[in-house]
């Protein structure tokens, strides 16, 4: 697959696709828990990031807040240079569905729905394609994870790495510059994970995406391009693979 376009910085012109300015959540309660605190981070395009740390270190609870999926207690994420924490709840999702995708470790695809259905659900949601275009959309992204064939088939019909490719598909449906995953190969055997985890890089090599995922799986950490560690909901670390 060709390489993509070259990786943009905020340097390069223009606010960056991702920022976090002093990102900070707590869980209030009798002792409150701090899930994220203080964090400060810039993502740039084209970016391939791992977000590590062990059970507990705020990993989830830190990516939530950059998909805009929950709300900091203090600090603000800025999509684009745009601080959301003041937008409407119809503006996040908004933006939300227009600018990010999303996937999880376990897929959360509609087992009543079709493949296909399931990959158009997010184009249906933000309404920009009429339901030709949105199909054609829906097919050309499974033919491209090799799943065009299974498109009429239910999610139990199909295998766990195959869900996982649907739920990248659906990830992809509004063309987002930005992938968010969330433990993508953990419920994943061995084979199924690599391939995964080659869609997500291809993703930013080929398609010019930034993703940035959670990861306990350190081998796949240690290929991605970036990662940021975290310690007790803070970053205790962020470095760049080397590459020869």
């Amino acid at each position: 697959m060709a390489e993509g376009p070259p990786r943009e910085t905020a340097a390069a012109g223009g606010p960056p696709l991702l920022e976090a300015r002093g990102v900070t959540r707590v869980l209030p309660g009798i002792v409150p828990t701090t899930l994220v605190h203080d964090v400060d981070l810039i993502i740039g395009a084209n970016e391939l990031v791992a977000i590590t740390g062990p059970s507990g270190s705020g990993k989830s609870s830190l990516l939530y807040l950059l998909g805009l999926l929950d709300l900091p207690t203090a600090g603000e994420v800025l999509i684009r240079g745009q601080a959301t924490a003041a937008m409407s709840e119809e503006e996040r999702a908004h933006t939300r569905l227009a600018t990010l995708g999303f996937v999880f470790q376990f897929h959360f695809l509609l087992p009543e729905f079709s493949v296909l259905a399931n990959v158009t659900l997010p184009m249906r949601a933000l309404g920009a394609l009429p339901p030709k275009a949105m199909r054609d959309r829906a097919m050309e992204l499974l033919g491209a994870l090799g799943l065009a064939d299974h498109a009429g088939k239910r999610p139990d019909q199909l295998s766990g790495g195959q869900r996982q490719r649907v739920a990248v598909a659906r990830a992809l449906a509004n063309d987002p510059p930005l992938v968010l995953a969330d433990e993508p190969t953990g419920s994943l055997d061995s084979q199924a994970s690599e391939q995964v985890f080659e869609i997500l890089r291809d993703l930013v090599r080929a398609r010019g995406k930034t993703v940035i995922a959670v990861t306990h799986d350190l081998e796949i950490a240690r290929r991605m391009d970036r990662r940021i560690a975290l310690m007790d909901g803070a970053v205790v670390g962020d470095t760049i693979r080397e590459t020869s």
